[in-house]
C-alpha cells in the first residue's frame, strides 16, 4: 500500500484521469473529493464488497430452475443442428 501525507487542498492523481484532494480535516475525519472520468463508478469499500458478496451469492443460489431451463435450449438446438447434418 502506498502511504502519502496531503493537506486540505492537496490532491493526488492516479493513472493521470483520477483526482484525490482532501476537501477537510476534523478530528479522525478526512472530507475526500474525487474527480473521475464519466461511466466509471466509485464506491465506499464497504459498500463495494457487500455488492462482491451479493454477486456471489447471486451466482451460487441463482435460479437452478432457470439454467435448467437455458441448457435444455442448448441441448435442443445442438439436437436439431445434428439432425439438420445427417
Amino acid at each position: 500500500m502506498l502511504l502519502i501525507t496531503r493537506r486540505p487542498e492537496e490532491s493526488i492523481v492516479i493513472n493521470g484521469s483520477i483526482e484525490v484532494k482532501v476537501v477537510e480535516v476534523k478530528g479522525t475525519r478526512v472530507k475526500l473529493g474525487v474527480q473521475y472520468p464519466e461511466g466509471n463508478t466509485v464506491y465506499r469499500k464497504e459498500l463495494w464488497l457487500k455488492i462482491q458478496e451479493e454477486n456471489q451469492q447471486a451466482a451460487v443460489l441463482g435460479d437452478g430452475a432457470q439454467i435448467d431451463r437455458v441448457l435444455d435450449m442448448f441441448r435442443q438446438q445442438k439436437a436439431a443442428e445434428q439432425q439438420k447434418d445427417e
